[in-house]
């Protein structure tokens, strides 16, 4: 059957889904908009389960802290492709995210639960998969809560000091996003010691590689321990704004003492495959060439 196209203007506005499916649903019940409605539902749940085990490393970050710096919340909601990451609809469903992670202090799995049934529209209009992947929420008694927020949304920060210092917090929130190596730890006694032994390990086998007599791998080993501990506790760290000054001395000449940190970066840690761009194309020239002759 013919369908008006006020009809599917109609149901696409109220929807967000694409003029196709909306004029194939109104074909398929006759142009009766609230059943075409519930088959796009329908359909929206199904392309959003097909599509949940497609890789999202993609996305963007979304930040908040309180003004009196006693609450605070960051969030990481992935999509696959940078493109659609910019995408308006989506933008606004991470700040939702991050509002309703800000209000409640709920973790990822109850936001991804929450928030499932637009998370499948959301699939639906852009086509792409998007995963609720991380979400913390910090509550601090003394208002030292702060954090800091890359332009691009990709890369913040949350930190907690022991008392409030809101342009002290946002750079060392800025220090723990933007410095490398990032670090562990506030301290070096705070590192985690199978992180520790893991390197030290590393050390010994490139010490007894060297050729060197035990006693002097040993002290080379001790030296790259001690070098490794420095370079990844945030307070032996060269403040990012100021190369002179150590993290450590920074908060010192505030009277403060760093209690917590934590770093989100957008994708990290997720495997993502390695697309064969040369055999995407050839195979897909073969497929519209129908084979060889």
């Amino acid at each position: 059957m013919a369908v008006a196209a006020k009809l599917v203007k109609e149901l696409r506005e109220r929807t967000g889904v694409g003029i196709m499916d909306c004029r194939n649903a109104l074909q398929a019940t006759g142009g009766d908009l609230e059943r075409a409605i519930e088959e796009l539902r329908k359909n929206s749940a199904l392309k959003a389960a097909k599509k949940a085990g497609r890789i999202a490393a993609q996305g963007l970050l979304g930040l908040r802290v309180a003004a009196d710096g006693r609450r605070a919340a960051l969030v990481e909601v992935n999509i696959e492709t940078d493109f659609a990451a910019q995408n308006e609809k989506f933008a606004a469903f991470v700040e939702a995210v991050l509002s309703r992670a800000f209000e409640t202090g709920e973790d990822a799995a109850s936001l991804a639960a929450a928030f499932a049934g637009e998370r499948e529209r959301l699939v639906q209009e852009i086509g792409e998969n998007i995963s609720l992947r991380r979400a913390a929420s910090w509550a601090g008694q003394d208002g030292g809560l702060a954090g800091y927020l890359h332009n691009d949304r990709r890369k913040g920060a949350l930190v907690e000091l022991s008392g409030s210092d809101p342009a002290l917090g946002r750079d060392l929130a800025m220090h723990v996003t933007a410095h490398d190596p990032t670090p562990l730890a506030v301290r070096a006694q705070d590192l985690d010691p199978a992180a520790v032994a893991k390197e030290r390990q590393l050390f010994q086998a490139q010490a007894a590689a060297s050729g060197k007599p035990p006693a002097i791998a040993e002290k080379m080993v001790e030296g790259r321990v001690r070098k490794f501990l420095a370079e990844v506790s945030l307070e032996e760290q060269a403040f990012v704004k100021d190369a002179d000054l150590k993290v450590r001395d920074l908060l010192r000449r505030g009277g403060l003492q760093c209690r917590r940190f934590l770093r989100f970066e957008v994708g990290e840690g997720i495997a993502v495959a390695e697309d064969n761009f040369a055999a995407e194309v050839a195979a897909q020239v073969q497929g519209v060439g129908g084979g060889s002759a």
